[in-house]
């Protein structure tokens, strides 16, 4: 009798924003479950800001909680961002 080990499905976050056209995706063990922009939500033009609403987009979709997300990545390319600032 042998036991098949099941490995716990990892959900990651990734969320690109503070520039423009911000945007969530939830990917799960390697698929994309979910992924929207926030100016589909919030109805402003390359909505910038933080993307709360599809965030609650992705996860609504993948059916979990904020707990379960194993983690959040955050696109960002540092020296064009710091080009940006200056």
């Amino acid at each position: 009798m042998s036991v098949e080990y099941e490995a716990p499905m990892t959900n990651i976050l990734g969320i690109s924003a503070l520039y423009h056209d911000s945007a969530a995706c939830l990917v799960r063990d390697g698929e994309i479950v979910a992924a929207a922009q926030e100016e589909r939500f919030s109805r402003r033009k390359h909505d910038s800001r933080l993307p709360r609403h599809a965030t609650d987009y992705c996860l609504a979709e993948a059916k979990i909680s904020e707990s379960e997300i194993d983690y959040v990545v955050f696109y960002d390319k540092p020296m064009l961002k710091f080009d940006r600032i200056v």
